[in-house]
């Protein structure tokens, strides 16, 4: 059977007969007809290299599980570049380190264990990422493309999608979202992971330093918060303790002070990043309070920076993300590419190990 015979073959109506428990995938298929990945793998790209008998087994097996190949890895695994392109984000003047830097490292190692290199590029925002990443593509500079950072309403997905370009995003749109690939993190989980840890503390007035509204990552992070809280009956007690700032040490600063100020100031702190963190560590400790004693802190991101100065903090797998994003464009995931919600772990140091101090 030819490889057009094939497809008409797979294109028939009444041969697929989907399983459940998600797509299945190419190891699906090599496992049921008891041959190996590279074979089935011949019979769609390279049938006159499989053995007739062989070939129509294979065959029978792609239709009953219904199989469909990912047209995406296909592809990419065709070109010649082998490179996986991806925008430079520019820093955040005042934070202490940054989540993109560890994601492209993570992104870069996991590539070259696929064989893949990272090209980087610098883009002023979004509309100028899209118009590098459609020269970059035409040109075959890189194959596919990781995008970073995602907002709720961003156009990038529906733009590549337009252009035909193979993605993978790191984050997602509140919109919209199942049409595209990506990997992400469980913001709103992450939150209500600390939030939790605190209350099993004895704290009951727990405040949450975060990015202004408007910014999806911050937003999913603040709604964590608020449904802890809820759900812990502390609404009423915490809900003045919700406090904004640019994600800067010193704009932290300034900000925890107007909560220690408060008439009932917070016993602990939760933030949305660690530079946040550091910044309400800081404040504390200028107030004249022991961190971990009288003020409890968590962070977010497990940055170096919160080893280093004992601050729990909520851990994002980057290093699992970044084998997922590569895993989805080659099309070696084998629960198949599509979308997937890791979740992040609470990492408790001396920040707020102790139970809550019974003086406040």
């Amino acid at each position: 059977m030819q490889q057009k015979e094939l497809e008409a073959y797979m294109a028939e109506p009444g041969h697929r007969e989907p399983v459940g428990g998600g797509a299945p995938t190419l190891q699906d298929v090599a496992q049921a007809a008891g041959v190996s990945r590279q074979t089935v793998s011949n019979v769609l790209h390279a049938p006159e290299r499989v053995r007739p008998a062989t070939r129509e087994r294979v065959v029978e097996f792609i239709s009953r599980l219904g199989y469909q190949p990912n047209r995406q890895a296909q592809a990419l695994a065709r070109s010649a570049s082998h490179m996986i392109g991806c925008r430079i984000r520019p820093l955040t003047p005042g934070a202490l380190t940054s989540m993109h830097d560890r994601f492209l490292h993570a992104l870069a190692e996991a590539g070259r264990a696929a064989d893949h290199h990272l090209l980087l590029f610098a883009a002023e925002d979004e509309s100028a990422e899209i118009d590098s990443v459609g020269r970059l593509h035409r040109g075959g500079a890189a194959d596919a493309f990781v995008l970073y950072d995602l907002t709720a309403d961003d156009q990038r997905p529906k733009a590549l999608l337009d252009m035909g370009v193979p993605f993978v995003a790191f984050g997602r749109t509140d919109t919209g979202a199942d049409t595209y690939p990506w990997v992400d993190v469980d913001n709103v989980l992450g939150t209500r992971l600390a939030v939790d840890h605190l209350v099993n503390r004895g704290h009951r007035r727990i405040a949450f330093l975060g990015w202004p509204s408007g910014r999806t990552i911050g937003d999913r992070r603040a709604r964590g918060w608020h449904q802890a809280v809820e759900s812990h009956r502390l609404a009423a007690t915490c809900g003045v303790l919700d406090v904004r700032s640019e994600d800067s040490v010193q704009a932290a600063i300034q900000v925890t002070f107007r909560l220690l100020e408060h008439s009932e100031p917070p016993t602990a702190i939760v933030t949305a990043t660690d530079t946040l963190a550091v910044g309400a560590m800081q404040a504390a400790q200028r107030w004249g309070l022991e961190v971990g004693r009288d003020l409890a802190v968590v962070g977010f991101d497990d940055t170096p920076t919160a080893a280093a100065l004992e601050l729990s903090s909520i851990r994002q797998p980057i290093e699992l993300v970044a084998r997922q994003v590569v895993a989805a464009l080659l099309g070696t995931d084998k629960v198949g590419p599509g979308r997937k919600l890791l979740e992040p772990q609470l990492v408790i140091r001396s920040s707020s190990a102790r139970p809550a101090s019974p003086r406040r």
